[in-house]
């Protein structure tokens, strides 16, 4: 089984405004205030400040390099992050759940692999 990279990093301790700007040279301050603005990263607020995860480092890298693809404003930039966020989280799902049904019986496991192959939904076009 393959395993996520992601799953062995270190975390790091949260980074500072200052930090994350020496961290992800390519962002202005304003950038950084627009999409904080826009709820694209969500810094955690501190007494210190707001902070930032390592998770906002690769977010911010990322919407760096999809602004330098495609010409899209706030929202859409906003609508692209969201359908990731929401991508990842069913790519998370999906893996807890093979974690989990590699736990069970191997005719638990036959078992579940023919019902997924039975239920499966195809999309015909044709209509």
């Amino acid at each position: 089984m393959m395993t996520d990279p992601a799953e062995h990093e270190t975390r790091q301790p949260p980074m500072s405004r200052d930090e994350i700007l020496t961290a992800v040279p390519d962002l202005t301050e304003g950038e950084l205030d627009a999409l904080i603005r826009a709820g694209v990263v969500q810094p955690v607020h501190s007494e210190r400040g707001p902070l930032f995860r390592d998770i906002d480092v690769a977010r911010l890298r990322l919407i760096l390099e999809i602004e330098a693809c495609y010409d899209l404003d706030g929202d859409g930039l906003a609508l692209v992050m969201s359908l990731i966020d929401q991508l990842n989280g069913m790519r998370g799902d999906m893996r807890a759940m093979l974690r989990a049904v590699a736990t069970e019986a191997p005719e638990t496991r036959a078992r579940l692999r023919r019902v997924i192959r039975e239920t499966r939904v195809t999309i015909d076009w044709t209509e």
